[in-house]
């Protein structure tokens, strides 16, 4: 089984996406969440949801306990936990009906993997979701950066 979705996979993916939740989020802007959040909510079209125990809001939007609680319907879970905690995340994004499991960077689990793919799931492992929307938003090649897209076309944002 392979486990590395492709760039055409990953733009089909952000292209159908309609809500991105993001799991651990943080409200210090010197994290990763922190800064995939502040993207996504100015550059996207995504409606961005918060997971975290933690907070009550965060960027002026609420911010949920538990993705059981996220209203509405759940499509990309961007997961920024620990490597342990993988299997429990894995396990609720499956009961939320998601459609997508997206593990930042730094995240590579295979059975977490394999447990969302027989439920249906996309999987995407060790990629940012904010850095792949910008790669095929064309943000990417405005800042000099090899985006693996070759086109003479400014891209559509996904």
């Amino acid at each position: 089984m392979t486990y590395d979705a492709g760039a055409v996979e990953r733009r089909r993916i952000l292209s159908r996406t309609r809500s991105v939740t993001i799991v651990g989020a943080s409200n210090n802007p010197a994290r990763p969440s922190y800064f995939v959040a502040t993207y996504l909510l100015s550059s996207s079209k995504y409606e961005v949801n918060f997971v975290n125990p933690r907070l009550d809001e965060l960027l002026g939007r609420p911010v949920y306990p538990s993705l059981a609680d996220v209203p509405g319907e759940t499509d990309l879970v961007s997961v920024f936990r620990k490597h342990d905690d993988l299997p429990g995340v894995a396990e609720e994004v499956v009961e939320a009906g998601a459609r997508t499991l997206w593990l930042q960077l730094g995240l590579w689990h295979e059975p977490v993997a394999d447990l969302a793919k027989e439920a249906g799931l996309d999987v995407v492992m060790n990629r940012c979701v904010k850095i792949e929307h910008a790669r095929f938003a064309g943000g990417l090649h405005l800042a000099g950066f090899n985006t693996g897209v070759i086109s003479s076309r400014r891209q559509s944002a996904p």
